[in-house]
């Protein structure tokens, strides 16, 4: 757009709608879509390229709303633009099951990217997404074909650059190069506490600068053709890109614009009135002007964009059959043929081979059984590779300039979660990370949006327990396991040796509808012997591992403590108590199945007795306030494993007389 007129109008009726949609709601946060209103209008009416009748289109430049709170800003653009957001989805913003919640929520509306709320997760988000273009460039564009060629364009706001997330992930998306990634900072010094020059005082372009990412200064960020201009630009650089956008918050509002009061409230009725007559805005409310609708409109434009794409695609398709049914297949997210044999024949490697090994090193087994039929695998640690073991024989490291299959996060646990979530909302792969368990702490939140958002994401563990030994209470974990089962939609396994630990990943892989977590040992575990049926109902989250005729009670036990709760077994069978031993390796999937098989496997009236190396209160759910757990609700200790499990109870003497207690 080249006249003021029009272009003043297209921002304007954003700000309209942004500022009585959150009125009609009386809840929401009118001032940065009002605020962004320009800088929303150069990148959508000039450079976003997009279909609005396919959101899904595989080609479209991806855009992110980091500051999620300003979400009637993407509302408003969907529905201007053409997409399946009516009038009636604007007036229902904030209400229940509409299209339109407080923040954007990938699959509930359409052209919503990822769901944006905890500030900061959508640029990580972009990230990862930036990085999938890349790759999957890389690995199938030729000549003449760039049938992956698109931007990922993010909008954060001061809030995004003061989570410490920000940090982790753009400081890796600089290294990495990753140019496509175009960020435009709504920067308008408030925040909900006021003007940020009390605790924000960053100097953000030389901070970026330092990542090695290109940034243009002082936007005027209500100058479309300046803001359209810097986008452009960013467009021919090498690197990643910040355009710093000067802002006034609430602009347009006479009395509010540019303080913390238009932030996160309805202006109230008598503020929007002055609103309209200081913009020149004399339509109703929810009314917009044709005209307006047709400068917006890009239903069209979007067609021909898609038509020409899929002409080009068509014609790769027929000199590259083979990769073009390859890329179809996975950004499907379907898994290749192979994918079941692979996982069988890695099963059956396992009962084989009956190796007493970590479950860490048993993961790495599973990943290299896995990795030849999964080129979607998108591995990667956090800084510790070789302890969570998540490389594999073939895999290649991923650098600037160097695609690859691998990815050195750094110590980076939240921001390599969270850029995972990117890379599988991206689609294309399916990205496994990985770090201690204690460290969940820091990746818990990106974890929950995983969950949240349905993503086949999946978060390895290692180094699961107090077996972690001499590194003392600040590495060893007690309560991480019971607190992610508290995570809605967060599948998690904790294997007891090999053939569990293949069959977790398996379950990981073939999950489509959200994450897991794999969680690991670090010291060496011993093979469990099982029938064919045992091994088949591994996959249903819980089963009877040993049984014995009238059992007198039943053993519940996960990961390293399954070995313990088998020698508990047989010290009771020497005492003529009969019990049943019942491996547990995720709850989640156990409590999803059936009640005749639930019921099969803990028999109602039978005495039960939980082994974690954990916090107690969790198990409670399975045995019962008559039951008894052996557990660890304290932190552990400096020393080494063996003498921390005695030191803890965790002794065949201590679950024998747990036992004996119940069934007194």
């Amino acid at each position: 757009m080249t006249s003021t007129l029009p272009t003043t109008q297209m921002a304007n009726a954003i700000r309209a709608l942004a500022m009585d949609a959150v009125q009609k709601a009386n809840s929401g946060h009118p001032g940065m879509p009002m605020g962004m209103a320009e800088i929303a209008v150069a990148l959508w009416s000039g450079h976003y390229s997009h279909n609005p009748a396919n959101p899904k289109w595989l080609n479209r430049d991806r855009f992110l709303l980091s500051n999620g709170h300003g979400s009637m800003l993407h509302y408003a653009l969907l529905h201007l633009s053409g997409y399946a957001v009516s009038m009636d989805d604007i007036k229902a913003f904030r209400q229940m099951h509409s299209k339109t919640p407080g923040h954007p929520e990938v699959d509930i509306t359409p052209g919503v990217e990822t769901t944006t709320g905890p500030l900061g997760q959508g640029i990580a988000n972009a990230v990862g997404m930036a990085l999938s273009e890349y790759l999957l460039a890389s690995e199938f564009n030729k000549p003449g074909f760039p049938i992956v060629d698109h931007y990922t364009y993010a909008f954060l706001g001061d809030g995004c650059l003061m989570e410490g997330i920000s940090h982790e992930v753009c400081a890796l998306a600089g290294t990495l190069g990753l140019n496509k990634l175009i960020a435009l900072y709504d920067d308008n010094g408030i925040s909900i506490d006021g003007k940020v020059e009390g605790w924000f005082t960053d100097d953000t372009p030389a901070r970026f600068e330092a990542y090695g990412w290109n940034v243009i200064r002082a936007v005027d960020g209500h100058d479309v053709a300046a803001v359209s201009a810097a986008i452009a630009a960013a467009k021919t650089a090498g690197k990643p890109t910040l355009i710093c956008c000067k802002t006034i918050i609430g602009k347009g509002s006479p009395n509010l614009q540019g303080g913390d009061k238009v932030h996160g409230a309805a202006l109230g009725d008598k503020e929007i009135a002055a609103v309209r007559e200081y913009i020149g805005w004399s339509s109703a409310p929810f009314e917009i002007p044709a005209d307006i609708y047709s400068a917006w409109d890009a239903k069209a434009a979007g067609a021909q964009r898609e038509a020409a794409w899929t002409t080009l695609f068509n014609g790769y398709a027929a000199q590259f059959p083979a990769e073009a049914a390859e890329l179809s297949r996975r950004m499907a997210g379907d898994l290749p043929a192979g994918f079941d044999a692979a996982l069988a024949a890695g099963i059956a490697s396992c009962v084989e081979k009956k190796e007493n090994i970590a479950t860490r090193k048993a993961s790495q087994n599973a990943i290299q059984a896995l990795a030849p039929v999964l080129p979607e695998f998108l591995g990667g640690s956090a800084d510790l590779t070789g302890s969570n073991l998540t490389n594999w024989k073939e895999c290649v490291a991923v650098r600037s300039g160097q695609p690859g299959n691998h990815i050195n996060y750094g110590v980076r646990e939240f921001g390599m979660s969270a850029i995972m979530n990117g890379v599988t909302l991206h689609g294309g792969y399916i990205p496994f990370g990985a770090t201690f368990l204690t460290f969940s702490d820091y990746s818990r939140n990106a974890l929950r949006m995983a969950a949240l958002m349905k993503l086949r994401s999946i978060f390895v563990f290692t180094h699961d327990s107090i077996g972690l030994g001499e590194d003392g209470p600040t590495h060893q974990s007690v309560e991480h396991i019971s607190s992610m089962r508290l995570i809605p939609n967060l599948d998690n396994w904790r294997p007891c040796d090999s053939v569990e630990s293949m069959v977790a990943w398996g379950a990981a892989v073939q999950r489509k509808n959200g994450p897991s977590t794999l969680i690991f040992s670090r010291q060496n575990l011993p093979y469990q012997e099982r029938s064919a049926q045992q091994v088949a109902d591994i996959a249903r989250g819980g089963y009877v591992l040993s049984d014995a005729a009238d059992a007198k009670v039943a053993l519940i036990a996960t990961g390293s403590e399954v070995e313990l709760a088998v020698a508990a077994a047989a010290a009771l069978a020497a005492e003529g108590i009969p019990a049943r031993v019942v491996s547990m390796p995720s709850t989640d999937v156990f409590d999803r199945q059936d009640a005749a098989y639930k019921a099969s496997v803990l028999t109602r009236g039978l005495p039960r007795v939980a082994i974690e190396a954990g916090v107690t209160d969790f198990w409670y759910k399975y045995v019962g306030l008559e039951g008894a757990v052996v557990g660890i609700d304290t932190f552990g200790e400096s020393a080494p494993a063996g003498v921390l499990f005695k030191h803890f109870g965790f002794t065949v003497e201590n679950v024998v007389a747990q036992v004996k207690a119940v069934i007194a």
